[in-house]
């Protein structure tokens, strides 16, 4: 196995996975994985996030689990959403008390109060320099100010959704000690977004986003991306060290 962990992991308590929490334990054990992150969907999102009341069960279920499973670390995180662009993001205190790694990304199912304009921009982005220009704008500001405000372990699938002023973002990940997510489900970072986000002292993660048992550890496809970029190993967080030597 070639990496070491993988954070970015959903389950049955997100609306768009039917994982059972045990069974991903067993799958990342199988793997050779040392840590695993159990990230489901902040409660803003519209469709798929999870139930706050579920959070302390979720809480309650990886501590037996890790005295179980001794041989893996598992930590109980969020993929949040961001809200509005002033840095909000969908984890308050009583979450902040339970939480161990926090993932944070943007999603259109998000809060439609808050991110209406910011929703609207993203979908027209697709039609209109013009439109393109101004979601490009917010969603960086959005990212920026939660970086600075939170916590936040990973940000993830950067301009997978929307697009984004990479430098700027890791100009400010690498200054607050966000990881920068290449997502294997999806093309973000892409190879240009990497080498782009290479000319600043960012460290990156390869993560799976895993919603299937069978996805979980996967990372081929954020790998073959790394290399393109000529990333070097030893800036991807989660490579073991065995593999750190390798260089594209």
């Amino acid at each position: 196995m070639l990496i070491r962990a993988d954070y970015h992991i959903h389950t049955k308590f997100s609306g768009d996975s039917k994982n059972e929490l045990e069974a991903i334990v067993k799958k990342a054990i199988d793997l050779g994985l040392e840590e695993i992150a159990i990230t489901d969907h902040g409660p803003a999102h519209n469709g798929y996030g999870i139930n706050k009341r579920d959070y302390p069960i979720i809480r309650k279920e990886i501590d037996r689990l890790n005295i179980k499973y001794p041989s893996i670390k598992i930590l109980l995180g969020l993929e949040a959403n961001f809200l509005g662009t002033e840095g909000e993001i969908d984890i308050d205190e009583d979450m902040k008390e339970m939480i161990d790694w926090i993932n944070a990304g943007y999603h259109f199912g998000s809060n439609f109060r808050k991110d209406i304009k910011i929703h609207f921009y993203n979908v027209m982005s697709k039609v209109s320099k013009h439109y393109h220009k101004k979601a490009r704008e917010l969603n960086t500001q959005s990212m920026v100010n939660a970086m600075k405000k939170n916590k936040i372990n990973v940000l993830t699938h950067p301009g997978a959704k929307g697009p984004i002023d990479i430098e700027v973002i890791a100009k400010t990940a690498s200054e607050t000690g966000t990881l920068l997510e290449i997502n294997n489900q999806h093309g973000h970072l892409s190879v240009e977004e990497i080498k782009a986000a290479m000319k600043y002292p960012v460290q990156f993660v390869l993560c799976s986003d895993a919603h299937e048992i069978n996805e979980v550890g996967d990372v081929v496809n954020a790998l073959d991306r790394a290399y393109i970029a000529g990333l070097n190993m030893q800036r991807i967080y989660n490579i073991k060290p065995s593999h750190v030597h390798v260089e594209g």
